[in-house]
């Protein structure tokens, strides 16, 4: 028999079979969370403070930056309290709030990216309309469809997989409550859910990284017919960090959802799934950061040094 009560908690296993391990993650999380804490809220107020990042790439950045702030909130106090201790588990509250949270800003984070690259791709092959295709206004609704359709596919997707038959021990091989660990706790036909889950990757991992790819092949296309070599430089380094980020997100996330079934996909998952929740939004302010000057030289003024000061 199952027992569906939601009274009843669920068992984050992670790595419990690894002591040892467990106390190393716990250091390594923390120190990422509290990089991604610093990082990101740094950003945000420099995009709000200063005039000169008042522009459509840097309100999408710190759209960026304010999701990765509650995407790690929404998980790592969590994993650090079942690392550190030898209670492992989450009440099934717990577990369906996180689940539809990280659900959610997880596909937000899929369309702010592919609306990053489409900021770019004009920023680049249409430089002189850029101020009139990217105005404030669209940048808004831009925004406001990235943020609606992750609220969305959450509402959508986390019922079906709550409403499981669950087995009887509740143990989750994970870090996280989410779909596939969930699926595969299933002790019932989970056909349904896996076409669901199967739909939705392509709608919102294929289709975005394909238009994101799309708008990169223009932007190479572009910055190739430049004459000079500096300008050409300056064209790819306009958009290396966001690439970047794409690279390092899409690798992780496709790692975790597009595995096969097998023990050994499913013990490398957890790894790629650790760093896609901890690693990849420590990691986004670093890179956008240190290969831009502009933020460089924001973070200065925030300080109360002139620009030639920080050049000097």
């Amino acid at each position: 028999m199952v027992n569906q009560s939601s009274s009843v908690d669920f068992f984050l296993l992670g790595f419990s079979e690894h002591p040892r391990l467990e106390k190393i993650l716990f250091v390594v999380v923390l120190t990422s969370y509290l990089l991604t804490l610093v990082g990101n809220t740094l950003i945000i107020l420099l995009s709000t403070l200063d005039p000169r990042l008042h522009s459509p790439m840097y309100f999408f950045l710190s759209n960026l930056s304010f999701l990765d702030l509650c995407f790690t909130t929404s998980c790592v106090p969590q994993m650090l309290f079942n690392l550190w201790g030898p209670k492992k588990t989450i009440s099934f509250l717990g577990c369906s709030v996180q689940l539809f949270i990280f659900m959610s800003l997880g596909t937000t984070e899929c369309i702010l990216l592919t609306v990053m690259a489409f900021d770019r791709y004009v920023a680049v092959c249409q430089p002189l309309h850029y101020a009139i295709i990217i105005h404030p206004r669209l940048c808004r609704q831009l925004a406001a469809v990235a943020w609606v359709t992750g609220l969305v596919q959450s509402i959508v997707q986390t019922p079906p997989t709550l409403h499981l038959p669950f087995c009887p021990h509740r143990q989750i091989d994970d870090f996280l409550c989410e779909v596939p660990a969930l699926i595969r706790l299933s002790c019932g036909d989970t056909t349904y859910n896996e076409i669901q889950m199967a739909i939705a990757s392509i709608f919102i991992l294929v289709v975005p990284l394909t238009l994101i790819l799309a708008s990169y092949s223009a932007i190479v296309r572009a910055v190739l017919r430049i004459n000079s070599a500096k300008g050409r430089r300056k064209a790819f380094g306009t958009c290396s960090s966001h690439l970047m980020v794409v690279i390092i997100f899409y690798s992780s996330v496709i790692a975790v959802y597009l595995q096969p079934k097998n023990p050994y996909a499913q013990e490398r998952g957890k790894f790629f799934g650790l760093f896609y929740a901890v690693g990849t939004p420590s990691l986004n302010p670093l890179i956008y950061t240190l290969r831009n000057k502009e933020v460089k030289r924001a973070f200065m003024r925030l300080l109360g040094k002139d620009r030639d000061s920080m050049e000097n």
